[in-house]
C-alpha cells in the first residue's frame, strides 16, 4: 500500500491509522483554526482540515520535494457540538470543568471533517456521532480534569480516557470518529482513489 503523509500530531489519529495498518509519514504545519461565521456545522471541520492539507502540502513544495503531486495528504479536524454551539478546547481548568459541567447528563454532536487530496484531486467529508453522557458529579469532573488534563482536547474529553469509560451512556455512530478519525471510512476512500490497493 502506497504511504500516505497524515497532516496531524494527534496521537489519537497515528494510533488509529496504525490499527488499520496504513502506512504513513507524520507532516505538520501550524494553521489557524478558524472558519467562516456562515458555514454549516458539518462543514466547519471540513474547512479547517483543508487549511492543514494546503499547508502541509505548500511546505513540501518549499522544502523542494520532486513528487508532491502524487502524494496523498489526509488531514482532519474534530469538533464537538452541544446545542447547536461548537465547543472548543478548554483554554484552562475551570473552562475545561465547565465544558464536562454542560455535556453532563446531555447528548452532544462530535463531528469529524476529512480531507485527501492528492495532486488537484480532493475527496472531502464529514461524519456525525451523538454522545450522551451520564449525569456526572462534579467530583468526578474535577478528577478528570485534574488528572488528564483535557487542555487540548474538542469539548474538554477523550473517550478513551476513564472519563469515557465511565460517563458515557451511548454512542450512536462510529466510536473512533469520536477519537478523531472515522478511520474506516478513511480506508474506503483510500481504497477509491487506488491508494489501498492490496490492502486486505
Amino acid at each position: 500500500m502506497q504511504k500516505i503523509i497524515l497532516a496531524s500530531q494527534s496521537p489519537r489519529r497515528k494510533q488509529l491509522l496504525e490499527w488499520a495498518e496504513v502506512p504513513f509519514d507524520i507532516v505538520v504545519k501550524s494553521t489557524e483554526e478558524t472558519y467562516p461565521e456562515s458555514l454549516a456545522l458539518d462543514e466547519i471541520p471540513i474547512h479547517i482540515a483543508r487549511q492543514k492539507a494546503i499547508a502541509v502540502k505548500n511546505l513540501l513544495v518549499e522544502a523542494g520535494e520532486t513528487n508532491v503531486e502524487s502524494r496523498t495528504i489526509l488531514a482532519a479536524d474534530t469538533i464537538v457540538v452541544l446545542n447547536g454551539r461548537v465547543i472548543g478546547k478548554p483554554v484552562d481548568r475551570q473552562d475545561a470543568i465547565n465544558t464536562l459541567a454542560s455535556l453532563s447528563g446531555s447528548t452532544h454532536k462530535v463531528i469529524t471533517g476529512v480531507v485527501i487530496q492528492r495532486g488537484d484531486k480532493e475527496t472531502a467529508f464529514s461524519d456525525i456521532t451523538s454522545v450522551q453522557f451520564h449525569k456526572l458529579t462534579i467530583n468526578q469532573i474535577e478528577f478528570y480534569v485534574d488528572k488528564y488534563k483535557p487542555y487540548d482536547k474538542a469539548g474538554a474529553y477523550a473517550i478513551q480516557e476513564w472519563i469515557g469509560v465511565i460517563g458515557i451512556k451511548s454512542v450512536t455512530g462510529d466510536f473512533y470518529n469520536v477519537m478523531g478519525l472515522p478511520v474506516s471510512r478513511v480506508v474506503q476512500e483510500l481504497q477509491m482513489l487506488k491508494v489501498g490497493d492490496g490492502l486486505n
